[in-house]
């Protein structure tokens, strides 16, 4: 089998819940830029993806990504990850780039083997559980608000996005904590707006109130900071989510002790670039918690012994669910060969984008 053609083709899609997130971050544009990649062989197999970018996507696939594996085995997904990883040397990829052809490959060859891609890699389950992962909202009273809403739908979990104020993120972390109980799971997401010693303030009121774990407080340069961080908290730092070099750079992280969790997930490293990290994290007895929704990384979850949760957005309020979460807070891979993309070729060239994911 070889690869017969790499083609970018972009997309626009209306934001249709606007949002927001912590003060410093933009809210949600008017409308998503989207770049479908497709990768065809000579076998009738295509693969897809899609990068949640614009012009700087099309023109990374077509400069240099067509190129590189115009003519190549598709099936030889290590060779290929390592010759992407290889021209990232020189082109400095975006993080969303790096594994965007691996995760098309992955999709090629689940379909040449017959199987949904998560029993292709390994098969750990057939359902997983979901965690409500909150926008920004207003007020503490909102986010409390919004908690009642994912409890009352089926969610076990929920994980909260909050302003980047020490002080009110610490104060609604805890409020949350009064306000559901003991017996649910909740996360705290600090989306890397913190100084070492407000992220130390927020760690030990999410400590004091039993959250599960405490994602990424810091930007992921300062691997002294982040270890100094879990040496002072007994709380699980949840890190090396967006920070360059894959599995070498979370590799770092566990050795200097700056990680008590580590973050995976296909859109920043492709299915190979994921599994490499998520088996790592293994090795030390460490959960590899899968970064965002969407198929692709659906099926990485299901497929992960030491993953815990499907990360699911709730961004409005009222809120509204991915179809497929059921009344027990679980969602299900799909089980025809590959991925699972609805694409209709003819529709994608025409400008009209298959879902991404199940949307909200």
């Amino acid at each position: 089998m070889r690869i017969t053609a790499v083609e970018a083709y972009p997309v626009v899609e209306p934001v249709m819940t606007p949002y927001s997130w912590r003060d410093g971050l933009p809210s949600s544009p008017d409308e998503y830029q989207i770049t479908w990649l497709r990768i065809a062989t000579d076998e009738d197999l295509d693969g897809y993806t899609y990068i949640d970018r614009g012009a700087i996507a099309v023109d990374l696939i077509e400069r240099c990504l067509r190129p590189l594996l115009m003519g190549q085995d598709p099936l030889k997904k290590e060779l290929l990850w390592h010759l992407v990883w290889e021209l990232d040397r020189i082109e400095e990829l975006p993080i969303y780039v790096l594994g965007a052809a691996d995760t098309a490959l992955w999709d090629i060859t689940a379909k040449a083997a017959g199987l949904p891609l998560h029993v292709l890699l390994g098969g750990c389950r057939d359902a997983v559980p979901a965690y409500a992962s909150t926008a920004t909202f207003a007020t503490t009273e909102e986010f409390l608000e919004v908690a009642d809403q994912c409890l009352e739908f089926g969610f076990k979990a929920i994980k909260l996005h909050a302003w980047g104020n020490k002080r009110r993120d610490a104060d609604l972390c805890q409020a949350l904590r009064a306000h559901v109980g003991p017996e649910i799971d909740l996360m705290y997401d600090g989306s890397a707006g913190f100084d070492p010693y407000e992220a130390l303030y927020v760690g030990r009121a999410c400590e004091e109130a039993g959250y599960r774990w405490y994602e990424e407080p810091l930007r992921e340069f300062s691997i002294s900071a982040y270890r100094g961080l879990c040496d002072a908290l007994d709380i699980p730092v949840l890190a090396a989510e967006t920070v360059d070099g894959c599995h070498y750079t979370a590799g770092e992280f566990v050795l200097a002790g700056a990680a008590d969790m580590l973050r995976t997930g296909v859109d920043f490293r492709g299915v190979t670039g994921s599994l490499r990290v998520a088996h790592l994290a293994d090795c030390f007895q460490m959960s590899a918690e899968v970064h965002g929704g969407g198929l692709p990384n659906l099926h990485l979850a299901a497929a992960l012994r030491n993953n815990t949760y499907y990360e699911a957005m709730v961004l409005s309020n009222p809120i509204q669910v991915e179809p497929g979460i059921d009344p027990h807070g679980r969602i299900r891979p799909p089980d025809e060969p590959g991925i699972g993309f609805p694409v209709d070729l003819n529709s994608l060239r025409a400008g009209i984008s298959p879902l991404r994911a199940y949307p909200v």
